[in-house]
């Protein structure tokens, strides 16, 4: 790990999730989201030590424990720092189950119980907020999560969390996890209409420009289409959501293990439910199980 210079203040730290790093005055910063675990938080904090910057506030873009797993470490070693987050990351934050029983669709499987309680002492809404004497704007980007926000630094530089994948995740896993599929679009749309000069994805080893943000946009709508498309293709037969999640898996050669599949199983529902309210699937119950199939056919049995 080392830190990379984008733009004046803004600065990266490059890792398996980025780590944004605004120097304030007297060397104190400001870290975008802070990585996967306690181990992580140190390793970025040797970064700032050799550089000799202390950390003074943290933003998590999303509650997901691989942007704010290391906010304990830094807590515990800099307890006047100030931990700052949209309204509902805080309710992830101090009711860290709530974001693994939606995953487990009930009480969580020990499997998934990886993240633990945050203090957060600052809620940021979406517009201005001042840290220190610098101002940022932060702007609302659910859909890969409900909670999820950006950050645009005073040197214009755009830190977008999740809510864009880089073009070597979706060769990788192109079925990435979705909370909220309309929402997702809808976010993707306004990234196109940013007025920023650099955007930081965190799963990306590039720093784009506008004109590359706006080309990876048209990727990721690409694939979220892709799949929509077929869904609803396969839907022309009446299917479960563990048949069609397997007729998906199949067709564009998922990588799965336990805890994969219930991401994916996830992200489904979150597809499934964007398709019934648009209402491009209708669903029946028959022999105790839930059919979904597609709007435009006539099954073999009726669906609603």
């Amino acid at each position: 790990m080392e830190l990379e210079s984008i733009k004046g203040r803004t600065n990266v730290i490059k890792a398996s999730t980025n780590i944004g790093v605004y120097i304030l005055d007297d060397k104190n910063c400001v870290l975008i989201d802070t990585g996967l675990s306690n181990n992580y938080g140190k390793r970025i904090d040797k970064v700032l030590q050799k550089e000799q910057i202390r950390p003074k506030y943290i933003i998590n873009t999303h509650h997901h424990i691989d942007h704010s797993g290391g906010n304990r470490y830094f807590n515990e070693n800099y307890p006047e720092l100030q931990i700052c987050v949209s309204k509902k990351t805080k309710t992830h934050l101090t009711y860290p189950y709530i974001g693994t029983a939606v995953y487990c669709s009930g009480s969580p499987i020990k499997k998934f119980e990886d993240n633990k309680y945050h203090k957060v002492d600052v809620i940021l809404e979406p517009g201005i907020h001042k840290f220190d004497n610098y101002e940022f704007e932060i702007i609302s980007l659910e859909g890969h999560s409900d909670d999820q926000i950006g950050i645009i630094t005073p040197d214009d530089v755009c830190f977008l969390g999740d809510s864009i994948f880089g073009s070597e995740v979706l060769k990788k896993y192109s079925f990435p996890y979705l909370y909220d599929i309309k929402k997702s679009i809808e976010t993707l749309e306004l990234i196109k209409q940013i007025e920023a000069d650099y955007f930081v994805i965190s799963h990306s080893k590039n720093i784009l420009n506008r004109e590359e943000i706006i080309e990876l946009v048209d990727e990721n709508m690409k694939n979220i289409n892709n799949y929509i498309e077929q869904m609803l293709e396969f839907l022309r037969q009446p299917m479960t959501r563990e048949e069609l999640l397997q007729k998906i898996t199949i067709a564009n050669d998922l990588s799965v293990n336990y805890k994969q599949y219930y991401f994916n199983f996830s992200t489904l529902s979150s597809f499934i439910s964007y398709l019934y309210n648009e209402g491009l699937i209708k669903n029946s119950i028959e022999n105790g199980k839930l059919y979904y199939c597609s709007s435009e056919v006539q099954p073999y049995f009726t669906c609603k």
